[in-house]
C-alpha cells in the first residue's frame, strides 16, 4: 500500500522537502512509517518523543493502522502563530 507524508515547518527544513509517499506493507502501523522516515531523514529522529502524527485531519496513536492512500502528516512539537 502507499500512503503520503507531508512534512510541517521546519520539519520541511530538516528532511529537505515538503512531502514524500511510502509503500508499506498490508496492517502497517504508524509507528512503522514513523520509523521509516526517520531511516529516510535521520534529522527527524531526536525529536521523536515530541512529533506531532496526524492521518487525515485527526492526531492518531502509533498504534493506529494505516490503510491505502492514507494522507500523514508530520508536525513539530512547538507552532508559532
Amino acid at each position: 500500500m502507499r500512503v503520503s507524508v507531508s512534512f510541517f515547518s521546519y520539519f520541511q527544513d530538516l528532511t529537505g522537502c515538503a512531502q514524500t509517499t511510502e509503500a508499506l506493507a498490508e496492517g502497517s502501523r504508524l509507528d512503522d512509517l514513523y520509523r521509516r522516515i526517520v531511516g529516510r531523514f535521520p534529522k527527524l529522529a531526536p525529536l521523536e518523543k515530541s512529533t506531532l502524527l496526524a492521518v487525515g485531519v485527526d492526531y492518531q496513536p502509533r498504534d493506529y493502522v494505516l490503510r491505502d492512500g492514507d494522507e500523514v502528516s508530520l508536525f513539530p512539537p512547538v507552532q508559532g502563530g
